[in-house]
């Protein structure tokens, strides 16, 4: 490629990205329905189809009576004009071009009257009722097209209007072009002021609307905030002290037994535990942006702490036995942790209510998700009064909800319980209500 070549692509880039703008702005045939009004609703739409109405018939009288043209031609540039008024309504730029063509077909017979003498003084080359309906269709256009297309469009009527009277001419005829393209202006530029209006209004509801949920997020904030003060002024403080007296008690007692020492130091390590979940729940009340999955739930125990989580509860009297099947891998943070805490749950319901019992674990590796099972037999003896709010199976509903899975529970095997939960490893949010078991 030469210099010079070089030197006209280069020149020639920008006019050529400038007629691709222009080509996408004019020459697109996709709809943009005109709203109905706030107040008014539908009347807008039928003033204009009124007004298209009443544009037919007077159209189509003047261009028969005073223009001499033929009833065919008349009606064909009347249903045209009064047609692009209603187009308008919902694809603006077609109807632009459709009353364009009308309007010049309109021009070019009138000016064959003219030439030929049979009319003196006819309006050219806009006649009355063709500029109402350019009118109408440039209004609305403007109100729903960005400003660069209404001056777009102007400007194409000013360069027709410009060609037809100022190069092409006729005879004998009353000069309305200037006048034509200054009511065009002022259509356009009051189509652009209300639009302009209108997205001024949506703006303010937009921030108005922001506004809201903002104050709604901040109150909020201060209501975890102030939950989170609760817990770690009054729940800490008792889980600490529970700590301490279980790891000074078997100072107190001469020789304890071993049976003893195990069960203090078990009562001691859950309470450390337990402060450990406690302070990672503050930090997740106080964190502005708690996300599941995110880093603010990356310590959370994981399934490779599942071992300890069931040697912890055979300790305290519950025979439990797990099993896996699938192809065992690790998953997301969020999967691991609301599996975690469903086993957890599950087996302090054991405990609670069904003293004597004995439950299975059961944890299936899919490619799509984990399933997990907790299955208990029926209790031996009575179980005593919990005094629990009954919570639990609500929180290991959400969780699995909340991951886009599910999760069911309800009586097994007699006098059994089983608790079934699927959480998929990816999934679109759930859509339907959580199914109820009736046994919560």
């Amino acid at each position: 490629m030469s210099r010079l070549d070089r030197v006209t692509d280069k020149g020639a880039g920008p006019a050529r990205r400038w007629l691709g703008v222009l080509r996408d702005d004019l020459l697109t045939v996709r709809s943009d329905p005109l709203p109905p009004s706030m107040w008014l609703r539908w009347v807008p739409h039928g003033f204009v189809c009124l007004a298209a109405f009443v544009i037919f018939f007077g159209d189509l009288n003047q261009l028969q009576g005073y223009g001499k043209i033929g009833h065919s031609n008349a009606l064909m540039i009347a249903v045209g004009q009064c047609g692009a008024a209603v187009l308008a309504l919902r694809r603006p730029v077609p109807a632009l071009w459709l009353s364009l063509t009308a309007s010049l077909a309109g021009a070019v017979l009138a000016r064959r009257m003219l030439m030929a003498g049979q009319i003196d003084g006819f309006p050219w080359p806009w006649h009355a009722w063709g500029i109402a309906a350019h009118l109408l269709v440039l209004l609305l256009l403007a109100l729903r097209v960005p400003t660069r297309v209404s001056v777009e469009a102007l400007t194409v009527t000013a360069l027709l209007t410009y060609v037809l009277q100022g190069l092409w001419g006729a005879w004998n005829y009353s000069s309305t072009g200037q006048t034509a393209v200054v009511l065009f202006a002022v259509a356009v530029v009051l189509g652009i002021a209300l639009r302009g209006r209108r997205e001024a209004r949506a703006e303010l509801g937009r921030q108005t609307t922001l506004t809201a949920e903002e104050r709604a997020r901040r109150t909020l904030l201060e209501e975890r905030s102030r939950i989170a003060r609760e817990l770690h002024d009054v729940v800490a403080h008792h889980m600490s002290v529970i700590s301490i007296q279980a790891q000074v008690a078997p100072h107190l007692v001469q020789d304890p037994p071993d049976e003893l020492r195990e069960n203090l130091a078990g009562i001691r390590q859950n309470a450390v535990e337990a402060l450990t979940e406690l302070r990672r729940v503050l930090d997740v009340l106080r964190s502005e942006h708690p996300a599941p999955g995110e880093r603010s739930d990356a310590p959370q125990p994981t399934l490779d702490r599942l071992e300890s989580l069931v040697e912890n509860t055979r300790a305290a009297g519950l025979t439990v036995t797990t099993g896996t099947s699938g192809e065992h891998r690790p998953l997301p943070p969020g999967v691991e942790l609301s599996a975690y805490r469903i086993v957890q749950e599950a087996l302090s319901n054991v405990l609670r209510h069904a003293p004597g019992a004995t439950a299975h674990v059961t944890l299936a590796y899919d490619p799509r998700g984990l399933r997990v099972t907790v299955v208990n037999t029926g209790p031996t003896r009575e179980a005593p009064p919990s005094a629990g709010a009954g919570h639990g199976l609500l929180g290991m509903r959400e969780r699995a909800v909340m991951l886009g899975g599910r999760l069911t529970a309800g009586p097994w095997a007699g006098k059994g319980y089983k608790v079934d939960a699927y959480l998929p490893v990816s999934a679109p949010p759930a859509t339907e209500p959580p199914p109820q078991d009736g046994t919560a």
